[in-house]
């Protein structure tokens, strides 16, 4: 089963690092990523760009509506995922709290959606 593990956390907080603080834990991310591969639940993950970067769409009463921004204001954003492959949430869980971001943001873990009609 898959599992998609959303990464929230200050944007402020890591634009206030310096280069040789990020540079670790950049390398801490690494070292998920390679632990995650060889243990053959990795499927996938990426940084986001900074949410100064986003555009949110929305369609009302048929009228498409796009905004620069993300999709909503809050101090914690969507910074990137880590897509696992795990037998269960619980194995789901303990790779999600190896990500550095869960030391001081939040993330989220949730079942990719499978529907066994179209298996």
């Amino acid at each position: 089963m898959q599992f998609m593990a959303l990464i929230y956390a200050d944007e402020g907080a890591w634009e206030t690092l310096t280069d040789e603080e990020r540079q670790s834990v950049y390398a801490r991310y690494q070292s998920l990523a390679e632990d995650a591969r060889a243990a053959g639940v990795m499927r996938g993950g990426d940084e986001l760009a900074s949410t100064r970067d986003a555009t949110t769409v929305r369609i009302r009463e048929g009228q498409t509506l796009v905004v620069d921004g993300p999709y909503a204001e809050t101090k914690e954003r969507l910074g990137g995922y880590f897509l696992f492959e795990c037998a269960s949430i619980d194995e789901a869980v303990d790779w999600a709290a190896r990500i550095p971001a869960a030391e001081h943001g939040a993330v989220e873990v949730r079942p990719v959606y499978f529907d066994p009609a179209e298996a």
